[in-house]
């Protein structure tokens, strides 16, 4: 960091697990690079040993989060005698001016014999600093206003972020890559897990139990449809902990600007595109025709177009549902809810006749309504479903349209490219809603630790303190609270 080109730098506790010597030794090769490339720091420093706090140009003085002096070194003790304390002589001037603030150990520097001593809190100190001479001449200096025309045209940011947009997707979709061949396995396990899943399946559903053409063959069709619906629709829930797990660090860069919401969620989307077609057709090419499904080959592809749409719409689902929750249980919780809803309002377990007409509107918004639509519609418009119809309880010519009639399903051709569109408006819709959550919400739970702010019960109280003993220091005692 020392070497590079920043000309600013900000430094926060470099003493820790230092002993004074190599502290002095640092901050001093510090000071002379200051000097030599006409560089600023700014180094937060608890009570430094008195030759450390001897090489600083200039002193920042914070106490409860103001500034109580800011300016040179060696005016800060004539500052405080201003106000009425002095150091004494052997005492370090870091530990006055730490101790000096404070309730408890402020009275023993007064100095002011002829005036009685009453506690000086830190706004009053602030206060008396601006009428300090020193103070005067900052204040001065912040009241001129800035002429931009001797600024360098460099020197101010004029847009959000470093690079442009198409190189923030680039750099997102370098990294994206890059995460992903880290977790192939991941990858790997989840195709393989589907591989096993589908032999079970058309074990399950084999093609020679599989017959066709009447009434009492469609119900087994709907059974393995439906259970091929729900495995592509589980296998998307891998995408709760993968999106979980990133969302800290993504808070964190999103906070400091590294890139907007956007970056992060569209080569997610688009990384996941070929996982998902290659799921999906696995899916299809081992149980589509040992199940015995409509044997036309338009209607193969016309049923991966089918899966891969609820594979799309599912990883976007359960990334939104992420996005949302924010944690882990949240995130679980929702998604079960979203997952039994989805089911029991997607026209198999509850055909659409029979749901109640006040939550009729759970249909039409339920991903799962549309696709099994999408595959029943592929599967019994076939040409082997069109045995003509003798049940006079239902009007349909054929078969195929009965069973679809029975279930609520629409029945025609063209509704097929209907419901593909809406999963694939579903999936468009959850990845907008994806970014938006990312772009406006915050983490839940903040990994910062903190402690409760008791000092101001103590400003409350009295300003009356009780006389000393001439060469005995008054010791009171305060509460505290040690939280592990």
């Amino acid at each position: 960091m020392l070497v590079g080109p920043a000309k600013v730098f900000y430094m926060d506790g470099i003493s820790t697990g230092l002993d004074s010597s190599t502290t002095y030794q640092i901050v001093k090769f510090m000071k002379q690079m200051v000097h030599s490339m006409d560089s600023t720091m700014i180094i937060s420093l608890l009570q430094p040993a008195p030759e450390t706090f001897d090489l600083f140009d200039d002193i920042i003085l914070l106490s409860e989060g103001q500034i109580i002096y800011q300016g040179p070194q060696e005016n800060v003790l004539d500052f405080l005698e201003s106000v009425g304390f002095k150091c004494p002589k052997r005492k370090g001037v870091a530990d006055f001016l730490q101790e000096v603030t404070s309730r408890k150990d402020q009275r023993q520097f007064w100095f002011k014999k002829n005036k009685r001593y009453r506690f000086i809190s830190v706004p009053k100190l602030v206060e008396h600093f601006k009428s300090f001479h020193i103070g005067q001449q900052l204040y001065d200096e912040l009241g001129i206003p800035y002429d931009k025309t001797k600024a360098h045209h460099s020197a101010l940011v004029t847009r959000k972020y470093g690079i442009s947009n198409m190189e923030l997707l680039k750099a997102s979709l370098a990294r994206e890559w890059l995460l992903m061949k880290r977790k192939s396995f991941l990858y790997i396990f989840k195709t393989t897990q589907i591989t096993i899943m589908s032999i079970v399946t058309f074990t399950v559903f084999f093609r020679t139990e599989m017959k066709h053409g009447r009434l009492e063959d469609g119900g087994k069709y709907y059974g393995a449809l439906f259970f091929s619906l729900l495995n592509v629709m589980f296998n998307g829930t891998a995408e709760i902990p993968l999106t979980m797990f990133r969302l800290p660090v993504f808070f964190k860069q999103r906070d400091a600007l590294f890139y907007p919401a956007w970056a992060f969620a569209i080569p997610i989307w688009l990384m996941r595109i070929p996982l998902s077609l290659i799921e999906s057709s696995i899916w299809i090419i081992f149980t589509y025709y040992t199940i015995g499904f409509a044997p036309a080959a338009s209607r193969f592809f016309c049923q991966i177009l089918a899966f891969f749409g609820v594979h799309q719409m599912a990883l976007s689902l359960f990334r939104f549902i992420s996005a949302l929750g924010r944690t882990l249980t949240n995130a679980s919780t929702l998604a079960t809810f979203t997952l039994l809803m989805s089911f029991v309002l997607g026209g198999f377990i509850v055909a659409k006749d029979d749901i109640k007409p006040w939550v009729i509107w759970g249909y039409y918004v339920s991903p799962m309504t549309y696709g099994l639509n999408a595959i029943a519609i592929n599967e019994f418009l076939d040409e082997r479903w069109s045995t003509p119809n003798t049940d006079p309880s239902f009007a349909e010519l054929t078969i195929g349209k009965v069973l679809l009639k029975s279930r609520g399903m629409f029945m025609d051709d063209y509704m097929y490219w209907i419901c593909i569109i809406a999963l694939f408006g579903f999936s468009l819709l959850f990845n907008v809603g994806f970014i938006v959550a990312l772009t406006y919400l915050d983490p839940l739970r903040d990994s910062k630790s903190g402690i409760q702010d008791g000092d101001n019960k103590i400003k409350k109280s009295s300003t009356t303190t009780a006389p000393s003993v001439k060469g005995y220091l008054p010791l009171p005692l305060k509460n505290s609270n040690w939280v592990f």
